[in-house]
């Protein structure tokens, strides 16, 4: 609400999620759909979301005016760890078919990381509406263990475009508190 005061703000559903839960795209395609939706733009993106604007602004510099990339990265450099990326998000894609939305829900946001943000009953009935096929193909199409190989050797156009870049990232988030300091 905030940005909308004086900015026009754009809000897709990524592939597998809410009102795009039958779309069904990996990082490339979907930075492609972003560019349709959104031309000549500062994209945001948090986590799946950040690996599909920096997607779009390593295809297609010309359309990203600034990108701002919340818990996000360019790939798992290690072959084998990313190879394991791969395994887990394949697991979680069959317990969320098994055990459907509301169960994976109640594991995810029980992570430490997510330790103390309110429980925002409307945000909860939202992530509620999507359905277990739609994350499970968003984590087979989008999770990190699919960038292979990582992007990390393409990110130099970025500075040489002169784009803008923002990282945030959580105080307690360790991993990507790393990512962002390099």
């Amino acid at each position: 609400d905030d940005l909308a005061a004086d900015h026009r703000v754009v809000l897709v559903d990524a592939p597998g999620h809410g009102a795009s839960a039958a779309v069904r795209a990996d990082l490339a395609t979907t930075a492609g759909l972003l560019a349709e939706a959104g031309g000549r733009a500062v994209y945001v993106g948090y986590s799946m979301g950040g690996r599909m604007v920096l997607r779009l602004a390593l295809d297609r510099p010309d359309l990203v005016a600034g990108l701002v990339l919340i818990g996000a990265t360019a790939g798992i450099d290690d072959p084998v760890e990313r190879a394991a990326r791969r395994r887990s998000d394949e697991a979680l894609a069959r317990r969320i078919e098994d055990e459907g939305v509301t169960s994976f829900l109640e594991g995810w946001l029980a992570q430490p990381l997510f330790h103390g943000l309110p429980d925002d009953p409307a945000e909860r009935r939202a992530r509620a509406t999507n359905t277990p096929e739609g994350l499970a193909s968003s984590l087979r199409l989008a999770g990190t263990g699919t960038m292979d190989p990582p992007w990390w050797d393409e990110l130099p156009i970025l500075g040489e475009r002169g784009l803008p870049v923002t990282m945030i990232v959580g105080e307690r988030d360790a991993k990507y508190r790393t990512i962002a300091d390099n």
